[in-house]
């Protein structure tokens, strides 16, 4: 396979257009500010960009002028591999791991306000950044190898799919057309976005084209309005469609965060039916790494195809058919075709032996020697082939399967959110003058012996092997990262209960009886906390904040002069 040579145009180090002088567009870097509309923020240069878009990359295909700079990984992944064939326009996605040692802007992990307000599926990425990209390959006599080939990518850490793809589907083509002037003109109106607030209607003017946001509706200025209802959720039914009667092991394998490889041809249906997948156990957050699309120029090619430990937790969309041969120590292989029907209906790939997986032409299939521990619903594979028949749009039909899934998985999870809020302390047990109690520990046999009274029975029809799923589940990444989210905000429920006791409290009182060192204790103690509710952002009235603000004062003025000086110096 002849090595790709790529140039690009602009920085992939998240150096957006940035305004000279003359108020033109140039290179420059991008500011660390996540977006509020406020004055301050407003004079910060790129700061509202910054909020949507890490940079903007045109990826051109050069025989000859080789790699231009050292971003090969954008380079590599905003083009179809050689064997996908795409003529024409081609969407599809990537994520891409953040560069060692770089650091996030200030705006990200705590302290960010977005990610507190928003659903998890909807969250900033911490370490990864995700690609959307626009490739376009056409004739051209003029080009050496005869093909003109060039991707426009836009690099964010929001998972905003359908958004991304709906705004290049806009911009793109007029770029091809039109070149950096278009560009510097689509960057400087981003720029003028107000920042993405969850739960708002947002106007995104582009290119004489309003984006409104919560379901980020288009509406196009000029003809009819178009509409997007959604700004990240996939056509699951056309993801799914050669696959529908292996929903039920689909399910299982990334609740239980199962390594799996997507083989696809081409890295459209790759990319979407990795995000599919993930998307599939939604209210639950996947927890492990998954990549809509993977080459072998990818950085992580080695750690993810070593045979000398087992495959990591990790999903795969790749589309070169060398992967055959690399993945076959693999435990789950998902070889997808184009979608072929049969009379009426899709035709839907069969389960097959591992040892199967050897050559090339390797015909459509899940690869696998996975036993599901739950039974098919029948009804609703029964429901959605029904549909097909009768014609039923595609929307209608992702909307019965996004549904099934969901209650799917609050099926499962209810039972450990019950058990979990069994675990916190009693609410009368919280009092001002005694360290907050602890909250108990998970304990998984206590847990499965609630299965009986209080299991996923209660809300779903399907029979099977629960509690070896529970089990298996345990041992799961995902298990893990959800353990520890929940884990992280019962503490902080318990925190806020105590700082509701102490601000309910006499302190003044308290103080009469008490050493000058107690008293100075208890200062340093609550002026802790208050830090703690603040950096933590717990949720607590801020009048309350404020009574024990005044409660501090006044504590603090009962003391003589030397240790007042000291602790409004501290």
């Amino acid at each position: 396979q002849t090595l790709q040579r790529f140039q690009l145009s602009g920085n992939a180090d998240a150096e957006p257009l940035s305004r000279g002088a003359d108020g033109r567009a140039r290179p420059g870097p991008a500011s660390q500010l996540s977006g509020g509309a406020s004055a301050e923020e407003a004079c910060v240069p790129w700061s509202r960009f910054s909020a949507w878009l890490e940079c903007v990359c045109v990826v051109t295909f050069d025989l000859e002028l080789g790699q231009a700079i050292e971003k090969t990984s954008i380079c590599y992944l905003s083009f179809p591999d050689s064997y996908s064939g795409c003529l024409g326009d081609t969407q599809f996605s990537f994520r891409l791991r953040q560069s060692v040692g770089r650091v996030s802007g200030s705006w990200f992990g705590e302290e960010d306000k977005y990610n507190r307000d928003a659903p998890l599926i909807l969250q900033k990425e911490l370490a990864h950044f995700y690609g959307y990209v626009y490739f376009r390959q056409v004739k051209d006599v003029s080009v050496k190898r005869g093909y003109f080939q060039k991707s426009l990518v836009l690099v964010s850490r929001l998972p905003y799919v359908q958004l991304f793809q709906s705004l290049l589907q806009i911009i793109a083509p007029e770029y091809f057309e039109k070149l950096e002037p278009c560009l510097e003109a689509v960057c400087n109106e981003i720029d003028q976005w107000p920042p993405p607030v969850p739960g708002q209607t947002l106007n995104l003017p582009v290119m004489g084209v309003v984006i409104f946001s919560v379901s980020l509706v288009f509406q196009n200025l000029l003809p009819a309005p178009m509409v997007l209802p959604t700004i990240h959720e996939l056509d699951l039914f056309k993801c799914f469609q050669s696959v529908l009667i292996h929903l039920q092991m689909l399910w299982e394998l990334m609740l239980l965060g199962e390594p799996l490889v997507v083989m696809a041809p081409s890295p459209t249906i790759s990319s979407e039916t990795v995000l599919a997948l993930v998307s599939s156990i939604c209210p639950l957050r996947y927890c492990c790494d998954f990549r809509p699309y993977f080459t072998i120029h990818d950085s992580e090619f080695k750690e993810y195809t070593t045979r000398t430990q087992a495959p990591p937790n990790v999903i795969l969309g790749v589309t070169n058919p060398f992967f055959i041969k690399t993945f076959q120590c693999w435990p789950h292989v998902l070889r997808l075709g184009e979608v072929k029907m049969s009379g009426d209906l899709p035709k839907q790939v069969k389960v097959k032996k591992l040892a199967k997986l050897k050559t090339l032409d390797t015909k459509p299939g899940i690869y696998t020697a996975y036993k599901t521990f739950l039974h098919k619903d029948k009804a609703l594979i029964k429901r959605l082939l029904k549909g097909i028949q009768r014609k039923r749009p595609s929307e209608v039909q992702s909307a019965i399967l996004r549904r099934h899934l969901l209650e799917l998985t609050q099926s499962f999870i209810i039972p450990l959110e019950r058990y979990l809020a069994s675990l916190m302390p009693l609410q009368r047990s919280v009092t001002p003058w005694k360290t907050p109690p602890q909250i108990r520990p998970f304990s998984q046999d206590e847990f499965m012996a609630t299965l009986d009274h209080a299991g996923p029975q209660l809300t779903s029809m399907l029979k099977g092997d629960w509690m070896g799923l529970y089990k298996r589940f345990f041992r799961s990444p995902n298990f893990d990262g959800w353990y520890r989210l929940r884990h992280r905000e019962m503490t902080q429920k318990v925190e806020c209960l105590h700082l509701e006791a102490v601000c309910d409290s006499d302190l003044l009182t308290w103080t009469k009886d008490k050493s000058e060192v107690e008293i100075v204790d208890l200062v340093l103690k609550l002026r802790e906390k208050l830090m703690r509710a603040r950096k933590h952002h717990l949720p607590v009235k801020e009048e309350l904040v404020e009574k024990l603000e005044n409660y501090i004062q006044i504590v603090i003025s009962s003391l003589p002069e030397d240790l007042q000086t000291v602790l409004h110096k501290h």
